[in-house]
């Protein structure tokens, strides 16, 4: 089992600790971004391409089916040529990346310091 198959599966372990578990479906480059990104509403994955400098359209696919997956984004395509897809966060989506503001704010606060603490 490789390393992200064994993150994955962690993500729907009922003997991990919740943090695992939640870590687990966060796990990844791109999907806190991705979540924060679709915090304001629906996007298109072109949309979404062009404000991550780095991820590939590969990629973005990818992560998107995962996070689809996991219950976090809802995939809609209307039946338009060409068809058009796009991208929102479900309640649960909603409800992570709620949770990971404080997380976040953390983060930042923790990089302040360290910069702080750098001799110039």
């Amino acid at each position: 089992m490789n390393g992200v198959t064994m993150t994955r599966s962690r993500a729907q372990d009922p003997n991990v600790c919740g943090v695992t578990a939640a870590i687990a479906v966060i796990d990844g480059k791109w999907k806190t971004m991705l979540l924060w990104l679709l915090e304001p509403g629906p996007q298109r994955p072109g949309e979404l391409r062009r404000r991550v400098p780095g991820l590939t359209e590969k990629v973005l696919t990818q992560t998107l089916r995962e996070m689809e997956s996991d219950g976090l984004v809802h995939r809609e395509v209307h039946d338009v040529r060409p068809l058009k897809t796009v991208y929102s966060l479900t309640t649960s989506g909603r409800e992570l990346s709620e949770a990971l503001a404080p997380v976040s704010h953390w983060g930042h606060r923790r990089l302040e310091k360290l910069a702080a603490s750098r001799p110039s």
